[in-house]
C-alpha cells in the first residue's frame, strides 16, 4: 500500500531548519548524522538476510519520498554496534540471534505459503506472510523455537522507530518538532509558529 500523506514539507525543509538557529546543537548533530548513509555493518550481523530485511521494511513502512530512507541499513548498523534500548523480551534470544533467526523464519514462511523467496513475492503475498507471523502461528520450523508474534512486535517497533527518527521521514510527514530551541508559544488548533513551514497538499 502506498502511503500518501495529507501534507508534507517541500524538499529541503528539514535541512533548512537544521541549518538555522531554532535547532539545538545536540539535536542538529544527531539528525545530521542520520542524513548520511549508514556505515557498513562491521561485523556483518545479518549476512545474506539484509535484502530480506529491506523487503520487509518496504512493506512495514512504504515510502513515497524521492530519497528513500535506508531503514534496513540503519538497523543492520545498529545491530553491529550493539546499540539498542537496553532491554529485550525474556522469551527472545539476544538481538543479533533473534534478528537472524526471525528473518530466516520469515523466509521459511514465504516458502511454505507461496513456494518462493519473500523478496520475489508480490506485495500482497508479502503482506500475507507478515500477517501470518504477526498472528503468531506461521508455518516454518524456526517458529517452534522463536515466538513469532513477539519477534514481529520487536521488528515492527524497530522499523517504525528507525524510519520516523530520520529527518527525511519527518520532512515527508510535515514534522518540525526538532526546531524546538525557542519553545512553542503558538499552540492553537491549526496555528503555526513563524518558523514552521507550511505543508503542501500531497
Amino acid at each position: 500500500m502506498t502511503r500518501t500523506p495529507d501534507h508534507r514539507y517541500p524538499v529541503g525543509t528539514v535541512q533548512a531548519l537544521l541549518d538555522g538557529e531554532h535547532v539545538t546543537a545536540p539535536t542538529r548533530a544527531a539528525l545530521q548524522a542520520r542524513l548520511t548513509d549508514p556505515p557498513a555493518a562491521q561485523p556483518d550481523m545479518l549476512g545474506n538476510r539484509v535484502g530480506l530485511l529491506a523487503a520487509v521494511c518496504a512493506r512495514l513502512v512504504p515510502q513515497s519520498g524521492s530519497a528513500p530512507v535506508d531503514v534496513a541499513g540503519m538497523l543492520h548498523a545498529r545491530l553491529a554496534t550493539g546499540v539498542g534500548d537496553g532491554w529485550r523480551y525474556a522469551d527472545l534470544p539476544p538481538d543479533p540471534l533473534a534478528w537472524r533467526r526471525g528473518l530466516e523464519g520469515i523466509g521459511e514462511t514465504a516458502q511454505a505459503m507461496f513456494d518462493g523467496d519473500f523478496t520475489g513475492l508480490t506485495a500482497g503475498d508479502q503482506d500475507a506472510v507478515l500477517h501470518a507471523v504477526q498472528a503468531g502461528s506461521p508455518a516454518g520450523e524456526i517458529w517452534r523455537e522463536l515466538p513469532a508474534a513477539r519477534f514481529f512486535e520487536t521488528l515492527l517497533a524497530a522499523v517504525v522507530e528507525t524510519y520516523y527518527a530520520h529527518p527525511l521521514a519527518q520532512e515527508d510527514i510535515g514534522y518540525a518538532g526538532m526546531a524546538d530551541a525557542p519553545g512553542w508559544q503558538v499552540i492553537g488548533l491549526g496555528e503555526r509558529e513563524a518558523r514552521e513551514p507550511a505543508g503542501i497538499v500531497a
